[in-house]
């Protein structure tokens, strides 16, 4: 096919096409149509499945403080929360950590994602953003020139293609910017933890005042409240089983058991409404600039949760790709497009090394494991001088909320 072929087949345009309506597209989003870029966000799921995902929900002090920046924390600023505790049960006892007044002194606001994105979506829309919902993309071609093409099936099963001068692939780990990218083009970084968790949702107020981290020799367990009267917990299960094979009795026991019920209170129950095993891995995609396409969000990398860091890397990534972007499209300056996935990998890369820090932390070692004594030992250790040491107090504060 030739150009003026290609030309005449694609039936959208704009400045920059935005794959997936997740933070980092929607804030992206945002922040180009404020500086007057044409752009459009193409979104596979609905509206109503948007706003519906119930994912991370703790907001680091300088996703705040963006969101702030470009007037995006109305919703946060009015129904968050903020939070600065944590609270560690071990077979050693119990001791809290008051983050927010150690390191940097900066907290967490809880705000759970899907409002988060709510928000974000009804102020693109009301600023007149484009967004298409129940499309999906396909491929990304022509990466290599200065009009790449997004193809993309509509929700009736029609394709059509988009032109762009810049695409910016915000759609996750297995979405089409991933699959676009030319084979050796890149060096993908993968890890396996090895460790499984059962994310649970629980329609129960918070059992305690702060993030629960619980180790146990049957597992760990986790408790992050989201709302006054809902809790995410989470629970270590073995790699493969089934999040269904868990009735509601053997969670909450299992729950119980875990977080020392019996030591230090009972848990609030409630009715579980949703539940999913996550297996927990890392990777890291470099670099995150292709040409006409780049990576932010999961699409450039993926945390384990154990740490909180994924949603607020995206939008510090939406962050320095809008403003690189607002510079070459309206200024003609491609130099912060130049260095954009250099900067983000320095953050991304202290994420994962803390975000795997705290996996280690927090889960005892397969009896299996013919290292588990040692691993465990020094675990201890490092939750001891975590209880004790107040250096060691304030480096784990800046990490827990710095980004």
């Amino acid at each position: 096919m030739t150009e003026s072929q290609i030309i005449g087949a694609v039936r959208h345009a704009a400045d920059v096409v935005i794959l997936g309506a997740g933070p980092a597209g929607l804030v992206l989003g945002n922040l180009l149509l404020a500086a007057g870029v044409d752009c459009v966000i193409l979104e596979r799921a609905t509206r109503a499945q948007l706003t519906a995902r119930s994912r991370a929900g703790f907001l680091a002090a300088n996703t705040v403080r963006v969101l702030d920046r470009h007037g995006l924390a109305e919703g946060l600023r009015r129904h968050g929360k903020e939070h600065a505790v944590c609270e560690f049960r071990t077979e050693d006892g119990r001791f809290r950590l008051d983050y927010g007044g150690l390191g940097l002194g900066e907290r967490h606001t809880v705000y759970p994602q899907h409002l988060l994105v709510a928000d974000l979506l009804t102020h693109y829309q009301q600023a007149g953003g484009q967004i298409r919902f129940g499309t999906e993309a396909q491929a990304v071609a022509d990466i290599g020139t200065s009009r790449p093409r997004v193809t993309v099936r509509e929700s009736g099963g029609r394709e059509e293609t988009w032109q762009a001068r810049y695409v910016a692939g915000c759609d996750g780990r297995h979405g089409a910017a991933r699959r676009s990218l030319p084979p050796g083009s890149f060096r993908h970084h993968r890890h396996d933890h090895g460790i499984s968790w059962l994310g649970l949702l629980a329609e129960a107020p918070p059992s305690l005042d702060a993030v629960g981290y619980a180790v146990h020799p049957q597992g760990f367990a986790g408790h992050m409240a989201r709302t006054p009267s809902v809790t995410r917990y989470y629970l270590q299960t073995e790699r493969g089983s089934a999040a269904e094979a868990w009735s509601e009795e053997r969670i909450w026991a299992e729950l119980e058991l875990r977080m020392r019920a019996t030591e230090h209170g009972p848990l609030h129950r409630g009715p579980i409404v949703q539940r999913a095993v996550v297996d927990l891995e890392s990777d890291v995609l470099e670099p995150l600039r292709h040409g006409s396409l780049i990576l932010a969000g999961d699409a450039a990398s993926l945390l384990s949760p154990s740490a909180a860091k994924g949603a607020n890397l995206a939008v510090l990534e939406a962050e320095l790709l809008a403003e690189a972007l607002v510079a070459d499209l309206m200024h003609g300056d491609g130099g912060g497009l130049a260095t954009y996935s250099e900067r983000c990998l320095r953050y991304i890369w202290r994420a994962q090394e803390f975000s795997n820090w705290m996996v280690r932390l927090l889960h005892t070692t397969p009896g299996h494991d013919a290292g588990a004594p040692f691993q465990d030992a020094l675990r201890r250790s490092r939750l001891d001088s975590l209880r004790t040491s107040r250096s060691h107090q304030d480096w784990f504060a800046e990490h827990y909320v710095g980004v």
